[in-house]
């Protein structure tokens, strides 16, 4: 297969530039900041070029949360297979950035119909691959998924870390350490490895 040419390596160069400028400006300022004069600026390019990349506003959102969805779902899957897979989905979960600019794209959504089922699509994508595993990790750990369903777990995972950062950037801490303290004593319990079989013969044998 040829190497790309330099031409489409700065090309892509360019794309990844103007993405990531789009999202650093959601980041700070929300989505409505984020117009093609203001991207073009942070991104230290001229309007046009962006225009020739992204004809509209609404295909460089989409290119950004797309961008995002597929860097969400690589974490997402490294996190599962991990050794402490509940840990790793909790902390990816209650990553601030990602979950502040998912607020953003949430709230875009609520004007633009095609990000809307962009952002649907990719959430039910996500909670599917999230249930499956949370079942597979649920079972092994010896949880019971009859009482703690692990598609409830899952809406429960993500409704706690989106209100804590969501709260946060409100500037509302009540109950958030006791929150924090709670969620990290339970994956301590549910993660502990089990002690070691002592090598000991019982005391009636002896």
């Amino acid at each position: 297969m040829p190497a790309p040419s330099k031409r489409a390596v700065a090309a892509g160069e360019t794309r990844r530039v103007l993405m990531e400028a789009t999202a650093q400006i959601m980041l700070e300022e929300g989505y409505a900041a984020a117009t093609s004069r203001r991207v073009a600026a942070r991104a230290g390019v001229k309007a046009p070029l962006l225009h020739y990349h992204f004809p509209s506003m609404d295909d460089l959102y989409l290119a950004v949360f797309r961008r995002g969805t597929e860097l969400n779902l690589e974490r997402l899957r490294a996190a599962l297979a991990s050794d402490q897979p509940l840990q790793a989905l909790w902390e990816q979960t209650f990553d601030p950035r990602g979950t502040r600019l998912l607020l953003e794209f949430m709230a875009l959504a609520n004007h633009r119909k095609e990000i809307r089922a962009e952002l649907a699509a990719a959430g039910e994508r996500y909670r599917d691959i999230q249930v499956t595993a949370l079942t597979l990790v649920m079972r092994q750990h010896g949880l019971d998924t009859a009482a703690f369903p692990p598609d409830a777990m899952s809406v429960l995972i993500a409704s706690i870390g989106r209100t804590l950062v969501l709260e946060s950037t409100l500037g509302i801490a009540g109950g958030h350490a006791s929150m924090l303290a709670l969620v990290e004593r339970y994956l301590r319990r549910f993660e502990m490895p089990p002690p070691a079989p002592d090598p000991r013969p019982p005391a009636d044998e002896l």
